[in-house]
């Protein structure tokens, strides 16, 4: 039977058993989309990625795939590819290319193995009270609406990207976003309503000192509850913060996101944003490391751990 080398790789923190973890398959030569989704599955992370060679300018090629679907792009399950691949040796450091389904993206991988992800240029789209008011998000996300009133005028709802939509929604308190307990469906239907992946909620009031913001995201549109660290939801963010102009005019070089207490998977993101680029970074480190056994494809192909 057919093996391939499978990772389960902790992204966006130094230490195993935090941050966010993703599946990597370094080598998915010939597997189809069946085949990767089942794979997905098996491995059970939010997100699995897989490596096939790209040629025409790309170094490599990755596709992610959820439990239940294809998503276009992830960035823990990138930066924890990239960083996986650094520490085996497969790679060097210095400047990578790319190839995603939602285009070539440049990578940086540091000596000390901080790996740089450039995404897609920003879109923010602010949305009208009119369509979104602060009492069907606070019911949603079981938090208090005065909690996001209190920042609303400042700071609006909004849908950033930087090639996979988040809807940002601000809240006044760390304390409040603790408190969350989002109603899945509701979540849901309104992620739908507005072509984003789901919702990521931050506050300014954060846990660390060295860190920027502190937020939670909860994507049950893509089949994920809650995200404990999200390194697309952040660039999506950092570009948000420089259009809102969050910091009165001096955006810093670098911002620090922390994310992932609430779900015992604490990491942080850092984000830097100079006009239209924004990068993401972070470390990641392996957590497992094992074959995967698949058997010959057949039509009642079923993958064995």
């Amino acid at each position: 039977m057919e093996t391939r080398r499978a990772l389960l790789v902790d992204a966006f923190t130094d230490e195993p058993l935090a941050g966010n973890v993703a599946g990597v398959l370094p080598d998915a030569a010939g597997l189809n989309e069946d085949r990767m989704g089942r794979v997905a599955a098996e491995l059970g992370a939010s997100e699995t990625a897989f490596r096939f060679e790209a040629g025409d300018g790309a170094d490599e090629r990755l596709r992610y795939f959820t439990p239940s679907t294809e998503v276009d792009l992830c960035g823990h399950a990138t930066i924890a590819s990239y960083a996986a691949l650094y520490a085996a040796g497969e790679i060097d450091a210095g400047e990578r290319t790319l190839r995603t389904n939602v285009g070539d993206l440049s990578i940086r991988v540091d000596d000390d193995g901080t790996v740089w992800m450039r995404q897609n240029p920003p879109t923010v789209e602010a949305v009208d009270e009119t369509e979104l008011d602060a009492d069907r998000l606070g019911d949603a996300l079981g938090i208090d609406p005065a909690a996001l009133r209190d920042v609303g005028a400042d700071l609006p709802v909004a849908v950033a990207s930087t090639g996979l939509p988040w809807l940002v929604v601000p809240v006044n308190f760390l304390e409040r976003l603790g408190e969350a307990e989002p109603d899945a469906a509701a979540v849901e239907d309104i992620s739908n309503a507005h072509d984003a992946a789901g919702i990521y909620a931050f506050t300014f009031d954060a846990i660390d000192a060295a860190s920027t913001l502190h937020g939670r995201a909860f994507a049950p549109a893509v089949g994920v509850a809650e995200d404990p660290v999200t390194g697309t939801a952040s660039g999506a963010v950092g570009a948000y913060l420089r259009s809102v102009d969050a910091f009165d005019g001096d955006f810093p070089d670098e911002i620090r996101f922390e994310q992932g207490h609430f779900v015992d998977r604490p990491g942080h993101v850092r984000v830097r944003v100079e006009g239209d680029e924004v990068r993401v970074g972070g470390r990641a480190v392996v957590s497992t490391e094992g074959e995967l056994t698949l058997p010959a494809e057949r039509e009642d192909d079923i993958i064995e751990a």
